[in-house]
């Protein structure tokens, strides 16, 4: 009779395993199992903040990785409480998009638009917002929902932000770019408050190895990985006239090659067996194709012993992958590369295929024509501004030097933080665009920093240069 009754105990202790998955999705490690029925320890959970730093149906693919990331959590079993989603949410809905309410990631992908919370739309996609939000300070956000990351000292967090970038900052469509400055001191503010157990962040951004390079340490439990090195650009991909191309009636990128390739690796895989080094190593090998000019580094930045850790402790474990083999079909698909094209040039591929594909003679020929003479003259102006501002300030023999210098590796990208947020900033409000093409100047200002300007001087050029001869 003893015999039966343990095996029924083990037999029911056995379902309640199964059907915790499903019970608590976000609740990944079960807690010890006590006779008095108290536990020992809370539940870890996993915590995840996902932001697109742009806005604008020509940036259409930033808010479309985000949203393929939101289903890749949901999928793995995160319920919404725990997913903080940060983007403009303009495209969905935009004019250009032909399928109304419907966003994809790859061409003939699925709709990741659906069932994507709003957490922080429009204005209220702001660098106070998010930091407040990684901190977890409810009275620090303005506006949105208000949910913040509420984590404890056992749980995991994952962190993903894709957009444009310079070095040393990340792009934000409402008010002053991120800093890696500010980034860094609200990790250490989170270190400190003892407040999660490790973290993962991916950023997709060109240039974006500077936003750790030199600044982030070893000790706070946290990995990094960035599209590309400190001195180099990311990539769109899925963009019109390349291959695979997106839709006809899309004349956009649908995605990023960095985040494609994470992203379509953690759709099939089963990740509770893989470990973030074989999705890094993955996602490495895709990015950095030797026969393609510029393709980019990825790299690894933090507490690189976090890498050992399964992918599932940071995005949670789709059960439809349980069974996947390394022998499927669909893994050959993750080590083609499509084609690519530069994140500074995907604005100027999309406004010539509206120009191109426009029927000749008729107004939105004119109109598209119009928008890349617009984006052309604005890249000039930029230029010159520049050139301007160095001349002014420390003579045009030092533009070259201003231009072209970077630290060498290990080294942050700037010594006075305070005088490159100030000058990346002004240039931002004086002189920005819709397709941040002023951003891949970012390091001449943090050279103009370390070479020890007078911050009253440089913002006194950039506001003269900006406003000479502005384009239309």
């Amino acid at each position: 009779m003893m015999c039966y009754c343990r095996l029924f105990v083990l037999l029911a202790l056995s379902s309640f395993v199964v059907e915790s998955r499903h019970l608590k999705g976000n609740s990944y490690e079960l807690s010890n199992f006590h006779p008095s029925g108290t536990n020992a320890t809370i539940e870890p959970k996993i915590w995840a903040v996902l932001v697109a730093g742009s806005n604008g149906f020509v940036n259409y693919r930033h808010q479309a990785d985000i949203c393929h990331a939101y289903q890749i959590l949901k999928n793995g079993g995160l319920e919404d409480e725990n997913i903080i989603v940060f983007m403009y949410d303009d495209i969905a809905f935009d004019v250009e998009n032909l399928r109304p309410g419907v966003i994809i990631n790859k061409p003939d992908g699925d709709n990741v638009y659906k069932g994507v919370p709003k957490d922080y739309t429009g204005e209220d996609v702001n660098v106070d917002n998010l930091l407040a939000a990684i901190l977890g300070n409810k009275t620090g956000v303005r506006g949105g929902s208000g949910k913040v990351v509420e984590s404890g000292p056992n749980d995991h967090i994952f962190i993903y932000y894709a957009d444009h970038g310079g070095a040393g900052i990340l792009g934000m469509p409402s008010g002053v770019d991120l800093t890696a400055k500010d980034l860094m001191n609200t990790l250490k503010k989170k270190h400190a408050a003892k407040s999660y157990k490790s973290m993962a962040i991916y950023v997709e951004a060109c240039e974006s190895g500077s936003i750790f390079e030199g600044l982030l340490p070893k000790n706070m439990n946290i990995y990094a990985i960035t599209a590309a090195n400190a001195n180099e650009s990311s990539w769109g991909t899925y963009c019109p006239g390349e291959f695979p191309s997106p839709p006809s009636d899309l004349d956009t990128c649908l995605g990023d090659l960095f985040s494609i390739s994470w992203m379509e690796d953690s759709d099939i895989h089963d990740l509770r067996k893989e470990t973030l080094d074989q999705q890094y190593q993955l996602v490495r090998r895709r990015t950095a194709v030797d026969d393609m000019v510029g393709a980019s580094h990825v790299m690894q930045y933090g507490n690189k012993t976090i890498a050992k850790q399964f992918v599932f402790n940071y995005m949670g474990a789709n059960p439809k992958n349980d069974y996947y083999s390394p022998s499927s079909s669909d893994d050959s698909s993750l080590t083609t590369t499509p084609s690519i094209v530069s994140q500074h040039d995907a604005t100027l591929l999309h406004f010539w295929n509206k120009f191109r594909n426009a029927p000749e003679g008729s107004p939105k020929k004119t109109e598209a024509h119009k928008q890349l003479m617009d984006e052309l003259s604005l890249r000039k102006h930029i230029d010159e501004s520049v050139n301007q501002i160095i001349s002014v300030v420390f003579g045009q023999e030092k533009v070259p030097e201003m231009l072209n210098t970077v630290q060498s590796a290990g080294n942050p990208l700037v010594h006075d933080w305070d005088c490159f947020k100030m000058l990346v900033n002004s240039f931002k409000r004086l002189c920005g665009s819709t397709s941040r093409y002023e951003m891949k100047y970012s390091r001449a200002f943090a050279n103009m920093c370390n070479a020890g300007v007078h911050i009253n001087n440089a913002t006194q050029a950039i506001t003269q240069a900006c406003s000479t001869s502005s384009p239309p």
